[in-house]
């Protein structure tokens, strides 16, 4: 069998480590924000919705003013208008922009590229310090590093750290406030959201990524969902706990039971016999005794 030239083989060695070390920034999800988010992420939306002929006031508060504009964006987009910018709007919703572009879109990417600790003006102009820093943050996330800010580089600006990066500690008040504008309900056995008593349902230092997710399974599912438990002590430690904000609990109602054994990965047995179902998203889910113990990992 006739070996290939040397130059040839080398090429596609290269290529072929190139897909099998994709990087984890190309190969993540899109995030949803909505009403109650706050953070450089919902700058960012701000400053594109605006770029879009959605004039946008960019404070970085998701109120009820930028989720009407982001339903007018949908609406003309022909998506459909839930308010919500997730994976189908955001797409839509960013524009490519490299040296020389100006305007709103290119504020909307300083600031994200900014939230990743570059100090750049927020001026709208991609000059050198803009296209330097974007090399910069294209490098380290193991990007094409050409400049340009496009679809793989804007989805690794939001995914990666948009709204304060994935372990952004929220306040319980500020989780409640995404919770409720989402339609989704929570209780405890003791009527009360001290973190520090077992009987409360506590959202304090709840990471955004895990809010986030469950936001994104009540809107993937269309299902109601209610919480039952959040970062308040009782639960098991480790570093991927209750206490440190990377789970949630919520009722086994079934539909959003139907939903995850019938639409994500099952796992097998944990030790404890809680069936496992991983989502794409690299989220797990725990069929416990009396409820689902949801593990984000974002």
């Amino acid at each position: 069998m006739r070996r290939l030239p040397a130059v040839v083989a080398a090429v596609l060695t290269a290529v072929l480590a190139t897909l099998l070390s994709a990087p984890a920034a190309q190969a993540a999800d899109w995030p949803v924000v909505g009403g109650g988010s706050s953070g450089p992420r919902v700058t960012a939306v701000q400053h594109l919705l605006t770029a879009h002929g959605h004039g946008t006031t960019a404070d970085g508060d998701f109120g009820p003013a930028t989720t009407a504009k982001v339903e007018e964006f949908q609406s003309a987009r022909g998506l459909t208008a839930d308010g919500y910018v997730g994976p189908a709007t955001w797409p839509e919703l960013v524009v490519t922009v490299s040296g020389g572009s100006d305007g709103s879109a290119v504020k909307a990417a300083q600031v994200l590229l900014n939230s990743h600790g570059h100090g750049l003006a927020v001026d709208g102009d991609f000059g050198p310090g803009t296209d330097a820093a974007t090399r910069d943050f294209q490098n380290a996330e193991g990007l094409s590093v050409d400049g340009i800010i496009g679809p793989n580089t804007w989805r690794a600006l939001v995914s990666g750290g948009g709204s304060g990066g994935s372990d952004e500690k929220l306040t319980h008040s500020q989780a409640a406030s995404m919770f409720t504008s989402a339609g989704i309900a929570w209780s405890s056995s003791g009527n009360c959201s001290d973190r520090h008593t077992r009987t409360c349902t506590s959202f304090d230092q709840l990471r955004r990524t895990s809010a986030e997710g469950v936001i994104a399974l009540k809107r993937a599912s269309g299902c109601s969902v209610h919480i039952t438990g959040g970062t308040e002590t009782g639960h098991a430690s480790g570093t991927y706990s209750h206490w440190n904000g990377y789970k949630i609990d919520f009722a086994p109602y079934s539909c959003v039971s139907s939903y995850i054994t019938n639409t994500f990965t099952y796992l097998g047995r944990r030790s404890d016999g809680a069936a496992l179902y991983r989502a794409g998203t690299g989220d797990v889910y725990a069929r416990e005794g009396s409820h689902w113990d949801a593990t984000y990992h974002g």
